[in-house]
C-alpha cells in the first residue's frame, strides 16, 4: 500500500443522516470518556426541521487552521493526514476557528483549547456506528490529493441551506 493510500478522509452523506447522534455519543466516548456531545469532535445540527446533518474537520489541502495558528500548536498527522492540536501549545485563541471556511473547530467546553477531529488515530469511532446502524451517513475513504475536500468545509447553515433546496425544492424557506 502507498503512503496516499494510507491517508484517510470521512466522506458525508447528509442525506442519509438521521440525526441519531450515536457519533457525538461514540466520539465523545473516545476522547472524554463519558458522553458528552459538546465536546464531541463531530457535531450535528439541525438548523431546519427534519435536517440534521453531521459537521467536522474536512482536512483541507491549505489546512487555513495550522496556518493561523500563531502558537504552532496544530500539526497534520503524516499517516492519517488529520489535524492534530497540541494542548499544551493551544491558548484557545480561536484563531484556527475564524481561518476555517467550515468553521469546523470549537473551544473545548471545560479545558480550553481548540477541538478538532483527530479521525482516532485512523479508525474513526463516528463512522463505526454510524455504519454499525446501518445509515451510512459517514464513511472512511481513502484520501487523495486530487480530490477537493474543500467542497466539504462549509458552514453548517450553508450545507443545510443547499441540502433542504434538495429535499424540500424551492418552497423550503418558507418553513423557517
Amino acid at each position: 500500500m502507498n503512503e496516499e493510500k494510507a491517508k484517510i478522509w470521512i466522506f458525508r452523506d447528509y442525506e442519509r443522516c438521521s440525526g441519531c447522534r450515536r457519533c457525538e455519543i461514540a466520539c465523545s466516548l473516545k476522547h472524554e470518556g463519558r458522553i458528552w456531545p459538546e465536546a464531541s469532535r463531530v457535531r450535528v445540527f439541525m438548523l431546519i426541521p427534519g435536517l440534521e446533518i453531521p459537521h467536522l474537520c474536512t482536512q483541507c489541502p491549505d489546512y487555513p487552521c495550522i496556518s493561523a495558528c500563531p502558537f504552532k500548536a496544530l500539526t497534520v498527522d503524516e499517516k492519517t493526514s488529520a489535524v492534530l492540536v497540541d494542548v499544551d501549545k493551544c491558548t484557545g485563541c480561536g484563531k484556527c476557528i475564524d481561518a476555517c471556511p467550515g468553521k469546523v473547530p470549537f473551544i473545548h467546553p471545560k479545558m480550553r483549547y481548540a477541538v478538532i477531529c483527530d479521525l482516532c488515530g485512523g479508525e474513526p469511532e463516528c463512522v463505526r456506528v454510524c455504519m454499525e446502524a446501518g445509515y451510512n451517513a459517514l464513511l472512511k475513504v481513502p484520501r487523495f490529493a486530487t480530490q477537493a475536500y474543500k467542497v466539504y468545509a462549509r458552514k453548517p447553515e450553508d450545507i443545510v441551506r443547499d441540502l433542504a433546496l434538495k429535499v424540500y425544492g424551492e418552497e423550503w424557506g418558507e418553513w423557517i
